[in-house]
């Protein structure tokens, strides 16, 4: 079975709004075997919304369309879709109760406005919506389907939960499909394709790789079709097991889980805790570390020691090392990584130091040059990584090299 996904709103068009609806439901849609030809976005217009209908039924079987559902006469789907269906709206009395349900609970009045949610295609199946009052439609025509949806994501999400998704499945008939993503980290896109060319060469034909690269990661997907699951996922997790044993020190994970996360996991089962100093990351590593539920178990608190000031003041860098070597070398970051644990008491601690950009650069020390340590009682590992010119990248890219660097550590400790 062949989709395409159609989203309708001027905010989108204007870019008022980002359309993650769409990467959603293609997913969703992937993951049943569905395979999605097209995406697009169009003005909440009838000749418009008409227009994209009949293009789209020429090559999908199936559309999945969000938006324009709203009680208020800027939403117009409804209405076009029943010219286009050749039906007219009908009360549901149902879908009434469910608005005033949901309108009572909030201790608020139902108007005539909100009473027009209640107002339904009569020839479409409408699936109630759990999370808001536009109800999701069904439509036929020659053999295809339309589903209209809210464009509220977590109304579409969970009407597409509960009762679109379990539909199409019994539409589709497609072959079972598997997924699994293997989380690297600390090898740029090339290198890695380079490492793992005979492995990847080596692939049966019914799996499917894709690199999917972002600042400071690498994701490998690994996409398998078949009519068998246990066969189709066996497979697959056979392949996963050769490239661990290819790559082991640049995987730190699978299925899309957070670096900050297992970081976290494993100073949890170890019973041990971290502290950092950030200077050019400016609190972004204690941001992701504090964004896992639980962090507070074994994460101390930071030092955002931004100016020279701070790391003579409050970290004890000897204001000689600064002048000599400058806040972004080794000796300086080494010093922040030894100070912050003793200071913070913690038993890991994590330093960075360098230029995010866009200025502040030397012919020695360009925009993207950084220097992270990363310390316990023991011991302290500094490293100097060359990342770029763009800044939001630069603070990204030290902050996931940085976690990876006390990941190693922790595990080889």
């Amino acid at each position: 079975m062949k989709a395409e996904i159609i989203t309708i709103g001027d905010e989108i068009l204007i870019g008022q709004i980002i359309d993650t609806n769409s990467a959603w439901i293609a997913n969703e849609l992937n993951l049943i075997g569905i395979e999605v030809g097209r995406m697009i976005s169009i003005a909440d217009q009838a000749d418009e919304i008409i227009q994209a209908i009949s293009d789209s039924f020429q090559r999908a079987d199936a559309i999945i369309m969000t938006g324009g559902l709203g009680p208020t006469t800027d939403d117009k789907t409804k209405q076009v879709l029943c010219d286009y269906f050749q039906t007219r709206l009908v009360f549901d009395e149902d879908a009434y109760k469910d608005v005033e349900k949901f309108f009572r609970e909030r201790h608020l009045e139902v108007n005539e406005i909100n009473r027009q949610q209640a107002m339904l295609p009569e020839n479409a199946i409408n699936f109630p919506n759990p999370m808001g009052t536009a109800r999701g439609m069904w439509f036929t025509k020659d053999g295809k389907h339309l589903f209209s949806l809210p464009g509220v994501p977590y109304e579409m999400k969970a009407i597409m939960r509960q009762s679109v998704l379990p539909e199409l499945k019994k539409l589709s008939g497609s072959q079972y499909i598997f997924h699994k993503t293997i989380m690297t980290v600390g090898i740029g896109e090339a290198f890695l394709a380079e490492k793992i060319h005979l492995w990847e060469t080596d692939l049966p034909s019914f799996i499917k790789l894709a690199y999917l690269p972002s600042p400071g990661l690498v994701r490998l997907r690994l996409s398998a079709k078949g009519n068998h699951p246990e066969i189709v996922q066996n497979a697959v997790m056979q392949k996963v097991k050769e490239l661990e044993t290819i790559i082991p020190e640049y995987i730190y994970g699978f299925d899309d889980e957070p670096l900050e996360k297992v970081v976290g996991d494993i100073l949890k089962d170890k019973g041990k805790t971290l502290c950092t100093a950030e200077s050019c990351t400016g609190g972004y590593i204690s941001h992701l570390i504090t964004s896992i539920p639980g962090s507070s178990n074994y994460f101390k608190g930071s030092v955002i020691a931004y100016s020279n000031e701070i790391k003579a003041n409050i970290l004890k860098v000897d204001e000689n090392l600064l002048k000599e070597n400058g806040a972004v070398s080794q000796q300086v970051v080494e010093a922040m990584a030894k100070n912050t644990h003793q200071l913070l008491r913690s038993d890991y601690s994590i330093a960075v130091s360098g230029i995010a950009g866009p200025d502040g650069g030397t012919p020695e020390k360009p925009v993207g040059y950084v220097w992270i340590a990363v310390a316990d009682a023991q011991t302290c590992k500094s490293e100097a990584f060359h990342f770029g010119n763009q800044r939001m990248q630069n603070i990204q890219r030290t902050a996931l090299s940085a976690l990876n660097m006390l990941r190693l550590m922790l595990i080889n400790a």
